[in-house]
């Protein structure tokens, strides 16, 4: 299925973004991580990956053309696909553009001040850009460049935590990083002061830090620098091999950098020689000669007794600040749970025949298939004649969507993060398998792409494999419902004229009863049901 790619918020100030250069022409085969594009923003230009494997069928505009954000950039899809309806669909893209988002404090003091001084507008500025389109604040989870430092256009200045991941913050021009905002671990509101780079003497940096007064709180450069100075600093730039640097994605910097590989001793295999994730993966090191130890110490059995315990008798408790996500996920539920009127229905289903094919498909599917995957596959099916589920409450309206995005919840570290198997009802169970286990993967090292987490119509969560019966889940905005999938488990039940086992699993599904009523909600259930307790039916 062909998959459309739209113009990105490269920057928090972006409207659109020029065609600086396409590094794949129409027909050429594309693997996930190749480079598909360069983005020239208002900001700088930015290397655009792609995150699927497939053949570019389109490309919304030549070499130095013009796209607003959310317009049509290019589609991927299967050579020979038909794509009409696709570019019919997402034409004028733009006058649908993201909504505007509510001017933070930080943003109102950066273009008002007691001096009258307009940040926003100065070239030696860097706020903190919306690096997603629910962010609304970042913590600095490291400094690549310390107070002081030689800035060059490219090279990595700082890492952000958003609410949805960890992303690289280059520098969009040079100079020497003069003032920071904040220190690692610290919070910066979107259109916050994240950092000032200029020309040393020629910066009135105290001038600025106060047009920011009320906003984000500011620490003497001399104590900040003192504190970055402290922790270790490691650039990871994106290179060219003009200047001597290495070609690399920032997701195979990434990864190289978490696993401690020099990229200089790869060779890479993307477009010229560039470095990307699948190098990093199949990076083998040189065996090093392991020094094993003469003899080991024999084991002695020993007699003396048991010493007596001494336990400590202060009490105390740990405070563990939240993280992003954990704080986007209480503001996002919370507001669920306490304005959308929730309603509950809960029905067991008859997996023994489920379980049968399950088996069958597995010796013969190329990607493992799990009754997860086939819970996602009976949904979209069931949602395709139910479109009254898949749906959104909009305050004056309901809108109904006629394409199935499936959200499959994933615990992470810190919290839940919710990645988009998109037209899950036009997948194969393998095809689906195979999505949901990458996007986990991506999910639980926080490698997820934006595109990749947001766009879901109907949210499962699933804890079967955790040993639960069953449980209820709060509604997962913007969708009107989410379906909670317990255990399957073993029961006794009348069969004939005796007794035997069947194999039943509970789901419950919450909806929003302001745009999904009672009957709505049961008559979809039953449709799933039938799927799921007639596999075949899915392969139709």
């Amino acid at each position: 299925m062909a998959e459309v790619i739209l113009m990105p918020r490269l920057s928090d100030t972006m409207t659109e973004g020029v065609i600086a250069a396409w590094h794949k022409k129409v027909g050429d085969p594309v693997k996930k991580g190749d480079l598909l594009a360069e983005v020239e923003t208002d900001k700088a230009t930015m290397e655009l990956e792609s995150y699927k494997d497939g053949v570019l069928l389109h490309v919304g505009s030549d070499k130095g053309g013009k796209l607003q954000v959310n317009d049509l950039l290019a589609i991927i899809g299967t050579a020979g696909e038909d794509i009409s309806s696709l570019i019919k669909q997402n034409t004028g893209a733009t006058t649908t553009a993201a909504p505007a988002k509510k001017e933070s404090p930080a943003a109102a003091t950066a273009t008002q001040s007691s001096s009258s001084l307009d940040i926003s507008k100065m070239e030696e500025v860097v706020l903190m850009p919306r690096l997603s389109d629910t962010m609304e604040e970042g913590v600095i989870a490291s400094w690549h460049k310390n107070v002081g430092d030689t800035v060059k256009k490219g090279e990595v200045l700082a890492e952000i935590e958003t609410d949805k991941a960890t992303m690289e913050l280059e520098s969009y021009k040079n100079g020497t990083l003069l003032h920071i905002g904040a220190q690692k671990g610290e919070k910066i509101p979107v259109n916050g002061l994240l950092c000032i780079i200029g020309e040393k003497g020629k910066v009135d940096v105290d001038a600025i830090v106060a047009a920011t007064k009320g906003g984000v709180s500011q620490k003497p450069a001399a104590e900040t620098a003192k504190a970055i100075a402290e922790q270790p600093a490691t650039v990871t730039a994106v290179a060219v091999a003009e200047n001597g640097r290495v070609k690399a994605s920032p997701l195979a910097k990434k990864v190289a950098k978490e696993k401690g590989i020099d990229l200089h001793s790869l060779q890479g295999s993307g477009d010229g020689g560039r470095i990307i994730k699948a190098d990093i993966d199949n990076y083998q090191p040189a065996t090093a000669t392991s020094i094993q130890p003469a003899a080991k110490a024999a084991t002695v059995a020993t007699t003396a007794p048991v010493p007596a315990f001494t336990g400590s008798k202060e009490e105390g408790y740990t405070d563990i600040p939240n993280s992003q996500i954990r704080n986007v996920i209480a503001k996002r539920l919370g507001e669920s749970k306490f304005s959308a009127p929730h309603f509950y229905l809960t029905m067991e289903i008859n997996m023994d025949n489920a379980m049968t094919a399950r088996a069958q498909l597995n010796e013969i599917s190329p990607a493992k298939i799990s009754f997860n995957d086939m819970v996602v596959k009976a949904a979209a099916l069931a949602l395709r004649q139910h479109p009254a589920i898949n749906a959104s409450w909009m305050g004056d309206k309901i809108r109904r969507y006629s394409h199935i995005h499936i959200g499959i919840a994933v615990a992470i570290e810190d919290g839940l993060i919710v990645p988009v198997v998109r037209f899950a009802d036009q997948k194969t169970l393998p095809q689906i398998a195979a999505e949901s286990k990458e996007l986990a993967g991506k999910a639980k090292n926080k490698k997820l792409q934006p595109n990749e987490f947001t766009g879901n119509t109907f949210t499962i969560s699933n804890l079967g494999m955790m040993d639960i019966d069953e449980f209820t889940a709060i509604i997962n905005p913007p969708d009107s419902c989410i379906m909670a999938v317990g255990r399957i488990k073993e029961v006794v039940v009348r069969k004939g004229e005796g007794f035997g086992v069947s194999n039943v699993m509970k789901i419950t599904l919450s909806c929003d009863h302001r745009s999904v009523d009672g009957a709505s909600g049961a008559a979809f259930l039953q449709t799933f049901k039938k799927y799921l307790e007639n596999p075949i039916t899915m392969l139709l």
